[in-house]
């Protein structure tokens, strides 16, 4: 285990000493994603791959810049620890945001206790604005979207609902994502049907598009 979290230190080290967006930076970015993936902290929480998904986002932000947050400090811990800390929290938030969301319409999807009670946490790093140019990873992720190049996203929709389809719900919820209350009210449509469509319907092809990618 030591050994892997040195692999890690140095590959970071090798990737911030190449200029933000260049091949070299992004191949070194995309290994070390591709390696820690095993490791994150993981659970069957309908919400987990959202946010593991703002998890890589602020990886590739942070890591080396620090673009929204503080840049990675290998003094105060691994990077597989830095990442988990930002995933629980999200986690979290995705946790206190469903049960105020669905504490009048639906039963809730997970039951979690701790000790004294769940407090909700406001991380300054959710108000800064977005950066303007995103990180490769999900600049592929946008234009594989958006792209659609065999129509299974678009073709992919919500019954009698063409207009709420994979690629519309994919793209939204990319980081920044809008809100599935925001997304109730444009679409008239319940946060439990949106949610559980996007759970079984964009989530497969989410991952299947990560693997392909070779990030999971």
């Amino acid at each position: 285990m030591v050994q892997f979290d040195e692999q890690l230190r140095r590959l970071v080290s090798e990737a911030c000493e190449h200029p933000s967006g260049s091949p070299q930076r992004q191949k070194l970015l995309t290994q070390i994603v591709r390696l820690s993936a095993s490791r994150l902290w993981r659970e069957s929480t309908p919400y987990y791959q959202d946010a593991l998904q703002q998890t890589w986002l602020y990886f590739c932000r942070n890591v080396c810049e620090g673009l929204t947050g503080q840049t990675y400090d290998p003094t105060y811990g691994t990077v597989i620890t830095w990442l988990n800390a930002y995933l629980k929290r999200r986690l979290q938030d995705f946790y206190i945001n469903q049960n105020r969301e669905q504490a009048t319409t639906v039963p809730l999807w997970v039951r979690q206790s701790t000790s004294g009670g769940t407090s909700e946490t406001i991380d300054p790093v959710d108000n800064l604005p977005a950066t303007p140019q995103a990180p490769p990873i999900l600049e592929d992720l946008e234009i594989w979207a958006k792209t659609d190049s065999e129509g299974e996203l678009c073709a992919t929709c919500i019954k009698g609902r063409p207009d709420v389809n994979c690629q519309v719900l994919i793209l939204k919820r990319l980081p920044p994502e809008v809100s599935w209350k925001e997304l109730s009210e444009e679409f008239k449509l319940s946060i439990p049907t949106l949610s559980s469509f996007y759970q079984r319907q964009c989530l497969p092809r989410l991952r299947k598009f990560a693997e392909f990618q070779g990030l999971l």
